[in-house]
């Protein structure tokens, strides 16, 4: 990414750095590298891995680096230059066990396909560079809305408060009470490409299969009157032509915000309140 402004990214960047080392948690970052994680935001109990985090300070410019099983996602500022000034994200994959790729069984070029081991050479690359595409930008994401002047109080006020909506009255979202995991399920890295349905949230609001037909109807209604009240409020928006909703860009900057501020500690905080 490229900035004109070489101050601009000068001013930006520091912010970037602090959110990305005092935010982003071992399970967001397994998030960003395509691993699922639970509901409650817990490093899955089956993970026997390491995530890490460091800063490194070079004549180039500073590098905020995170790691899990010698995967890693990292973000530099570098190449301050009159014709301008990049912010580079990238991902590497250096240790392929737990991915996978569509293909057929090798030396059978023309049989069956299904979900093999990710191989190390140039024959799987191009689902390597998807792979590492998707990663980055998930990890993107979670940076974009840090150029925000708008106060935290200001912007919670905006769903706090019943709306209209296609003629009919909508209630107030409750972000620190009844509604937080559905904000935090609709966050969720793995929607962030091809959205969520009805029933991704259900598997996530709810625990285990629904015992009888009736209740997995009534669970399907519930879901559905969440995904009216988050529409009405803006938040997200239905994807056309299916049954998939993402998150719109305000809905973005509110669930980033609400869910960094309940994930800070109050050391973190007390800086902001002097």
């Amino acid at each position: 990414m490229t900035f004109d402004d070489a101050d601009y990214l000068r001013r930006l960047y520091p912010r970037l750095i602090h959110h990305g080392i005092t935010t982003f948690g071992s399970s967001d970052v397994l998030r960003y590298l395509g691993k699922r994680t639970p509901l409650s935001g817990e490093v899955p109990r089956n993970f026997a891995g390491e995530v890490t985090a460091t800063l490194r300070e070079r004549e180039e410019g500073v590098r905020i680096k995170h790691v899990v099983n010698n995967n890693s996602l990292k973000l530099y500022d570098k190449a301050f230059t009159a014709m301008g000034s990049t912010l580079r994200a990238e991902t590497t994959l250096q240790n392929t066990r737990d991915l996978r790729v569509y293909r057929p069984k090798e030396g059978d070029p023309d049989g069956p396909c299904s979900w093999r081991p990710l191989r190390r050479g140039i024959a799987d690359l191009y689902r390597r560079a998807e792979l590492s595409q998707k990663a980055t930008e998930r990890y993107l994401d979670a940076y974009a809305t840090i150029e925000d002047s708008t106060t935290f109080e200001q912007l919670v006020r905006k769903i706090e408060r019943p709306v209209v909506w296609r003629g009919r009255r909508v209630r107030a979202l409750r972000p620190f009470n009844d509604d937080r995991q559905l904000l935090a399920a609709i966050a969720r890295a793995e929607f962030d490409l091809t959205g969520f349905r009805n029933r991704n949230l259900q598997q996530l609001l709810f625990s285990g299969a629904p015992p009888s037909g009736r209740e997995a109807r009534r669970r399907s209604a519930w879901v559905s009157r969440q995904l009216r009240l988050l529409r009405a409020h803006g938040l997200i928006t239905k994807i056309h032509g299916t049954h998939r909703y993402r998150l719109t860009r305000l809905g973005r900057t509110m669930t980033t915000a609400i869910l960094t501020a309940l994930r800070a500690t109050v050391r973190q905080l007390m800086p902001a309140a002097a």
